[in-house]
C-alpha cells in the first residue's frame, strides 16, 4: 500500500472510532450503483445518449458481461464451473479486444487510459 492509501485508511479507521459515520443517511442499507459506473467520465454524456436512442455498441456490452463474469469468478465456489467461468471470461475478453482493434479505439488515447484501468482493476 502507498503512503497516500495508507493515509487515507487511517483517517478512515479514525473517524470510524470517533463516529464520524454514525449518522449517515442510508446507514445499513445496501449501495445502489449506477449503471454507467464501468464507463470513463469523458464516455458517459456519449454513453447515455446512445443508451437513450436503444443503442449500446457491442463493445459496452462485451465489457459489462467481462465485469459480470469476473464477479462471478470471484465468488464461484465449485471448481468445476469456475474453470467453465473463466473460459467464458478469456472468450469474452478476446472478442471485446478484437471489437476494439475493428474499431481502431486502440489508437484513442481515452481508451488507452481507460483500458489500462479496467485492466488494473479487474484483471
Amino acid at each position: 500500500m502507498d503512503f497516500a492509501s495508507r493515509l487515507a485508511e487511517e483517517r478512515i479507521q479514525k473517524a470510524i472510532k470517533e463516529g464520524a459515520f454514525d449518522d449517515l443517511e442510508g446507514k445499513g442499507k445496501p449501495l445502489t450503483f449506477e449503471e454507467d459506473q464501468g464507463v470513463p467520465e469523458e464516455l458517459r454524456l456519449s454513453y447515455k445518449i446512445l443508451k437513450n436512442a436503444g443503442f449500446v455498441p457491442k463493445e459496452v456490452e462485451a465489457q459489462k458481461e467481462i465485469i459480470q463474469l469476473k464477479q462471478l469468478v470471484e465468488a464461484c465456489v465449485d471448481p468445476d464451473e469456475e474453470v467453465k467461468l473463466k473460459k467464458k471470461l478469456s472468450e469474452k475478453t478476446l472478442r471485446y479486444n478484437q471489437l476494439m482493434e475493428q474499431r481502431k479505439w486502440s489508437s484513442s488515447s481515452s481508451f488507452r487510459r481507460y483500458r489500462h484501468k479496467l485492466t488494473e482493476r479487474f484483471f
